[in-house]
C-alpha cells in the first residue's frame, strides 16, 4: 500500500532536486556570461567599466525571470503527481 506513495514522494523529491540544480547552475552562468560580454564590449569600444556595469545590473533581473520560469515549469510538473495521488487514494477508498 505504501508503494505508490513512496513512488510519488520520490518523483516529488527528484523534481525539487532538478529545480534546485537548474537554478543553482543557471544563475551564475547568466551572471558570469554578462560579466564576460560586458568586459569584451568594453575592450572593443574602449569604455572600460560602462558595458560591464550595465550587463551585470541587467543580468540580475534576467536571472530572476529565468528562476521564475523554471519554478513555474517545475510546479506544472508537480501538479499531475499530486492529482494522481488524490485519484489513487479515492480508488483505494472505493475498493475497500
Amino acid at each position: 500500500m505504501s508503494q505508490p506513495t513512496n513512488q510519488n514522494n520520490n518523483a516529488y523529491n527528484m523534481t525539487l532536486a532538478t529545480v534546485v540544480g537548474q537554478v543553482g547552475c543557471l544563475t551564475p552562468i547568466i551572471l558570469i556570461g554578462a560579466l564576460f560580454v560586458g568586459l569584451w564590449l568594453d575592450k572593443v569600444f574602449e569604455t572600460r567599466p560602462l558595458f560591464t556595469i550595465i550587463f551585470i545590473v541587467v543580468s540580475a533581473p534576467v536571472a530572476v525571470v529565468a528562476l521564475i520560469y523554471i519554478v513555474r515549469k517545475a510546479t506544472d510538473r508537480l501538479k499531475p503527481v499530486s492529482m494522481k495521488t488524490a485519484n489513487s487514494s479515492e480508488e483505494e477508498a472505493n475498493r475497500e
